[in-house]
């Protein structure tokens, strides 16, 4: 039992790693591109991780967990940042590569605001509750860059996209994360609407989540194909 965690995170990377190698797709030679992205996201997120811990936000089932620690995070959590990230970053690419027409990208923008003002009503009503109000505070600032700031490249339609597909093994996952529960949450810190088990808020998450992640891949990419039309 204690190895639950583990076996989820095995679960979620093993065929994107080895779907990795289709032909079409080629997501290998993107790795040099898709591993920065994860780490640089996976520190904020493990510093955003420690935080809630100690604020006892959500906490950890000790009888399904395996017991290494790192800065008093489970191993199994810190691999969290690095499968799902990997997962959703490849699913995003298997649709750029099967689907690569954009013609509903003029749309992104006005869901975009859509999700900014969505941010906006929850921060308000939710204001007093630690796991809301950092969850909607970050991903309305990553959103409001992206769109208002970030000029250089536009990816969002292809972003909703990911995210909506990606919203089928998240259900999986973090079915089985907060029904066994491995991981246990504090109501008291959250909106307490559930899904299923899975908190209202853990949606909004898993989008932070991936737009940072995605946005820093496209980033690195656009800045290497910057570099290679200079030569």
């Amino acid at each position: 039992m204690h190895y639950i965690y583990l076996f989820i995170n095995i679960a979620v990377i093993f065929f994107p790693l080895v779907l990795s190698f289709d032909k079409k797709v080629h997501f290998f030679s993107k790795w040099k591109f898709v591993l920065p992205a994860i780490f640089i996201t996976g520190v904020v997120f493990l510093i955003w991780d420690l935080l809630f811990v100690k604020l006892n936000v959500w906490s950890f089932n000790p009888g399904y967990i395996i017991g290494v620690q790192f800065f008093g995070l489970p191993l199994e959590e810190i691999l969290f940042f690095l499968t799902v990230p990997y997962a959703c970053i490849f699913i995003y690419e298997c649709l750029n590569a099967y689907f690569p027409k954009d013609n509903l990208q003029k749309y992104s923008f006005s869901v975009s605001n859509l999700f900014l003002g969505l941010c906006i009503a929850i921060l308000f009503f939710g204001y007093n509750r630690w796991y809301t109000v950092i969850n909607f505070g970050f991903l309305f600032v990553v959103l409001a860059y992206v769109e208002y700031v970030n000029v250089k490249f536009r990816f969002m339609y292809k972003f909703y996209r990911a995210y909506l597909v990606s919203l089928i093994p998240f259900y999986i996952v973090n079915g089985f994360l907060t029904s066994i529960p491995v991981v246990m949450y504090n109501d008291k810190q959250n909106l307490g609407f559930r899904v299923g088990t899975i908190p209202f808020e853990d949606h909004f998450y898993l989008m932070g989540l991936l737009l940072m992640n995605v946005y820093l891949y496209e980033l690195f990419k656009s800045r290497t194909n910057s570099l290679k039309t200079e030569v």
